[in-house]
């Protein structure tokens, strides 16, 4: 295992870091509905990723509290994007579903941003292109762990 505390590994992992959340934040204001905060947009692509959750489950996967993401649910609800539906086997419980209105708003979303990153793309050369593709699915990765 590389030593990620000194020398060209720290850097690079510092390197890493800046560069993802200056991309990070540039991503994010490619968005389509400028009404949306950042975490109502997260909750809406986990329900777009992992299918219908309970607002736990979905508080887990965002980490957040779950008064927060009842409060975050229920804007979206207001906003129709997103609807509670009965628990199947727990009638206590609701599940939260994405709408129609939701995808085809997240599918906008994610023409616009693919596009916007595809324009800086362009300004890479072949080799730094091909690095580039090698390493999605690392950084993919590093996402999900």
């Amino acid at each position: 295992m590389p030593d990620l505390t000194h020398g060209d590994d720290a850097a690079a992992v510092n390197a890493l870091r800046s560069a993802v959340m200056r991309l990070s934040r540039r991503l994010k204001h490619q968005r389509v509905d400028e009404s949306l905060s950042p975490t109502e947009m997260s909750v809406l692509g986990t329900l777009a990723r992992c299918g219908s959750a309970t607002p736990g489950e979905l508080a887990r996967k965002e980490h957040v509290q779950p008064p927060s993401m009842t409060r975050i649910v229920a804007l979206l609800e207001a906003k129709a994007l997103v609807r509670l539906e009965p628990h199947p086997e727990d009638r206590r419980q609701k599940v939260v579903t994405q709408t129609d209105k939701a995808e085809a708003m997240l599918e906008e979303s994610r023409r616009r941003r693919n596009a916007w990153l595809a324009g800086l793309v362009e300004a890479l050369d072949e080799d730094e292109w091909a690095k580039l593709r090698e390493a999605a699915p690392v950084l993919e990765k590093l996402a999900q762990i």
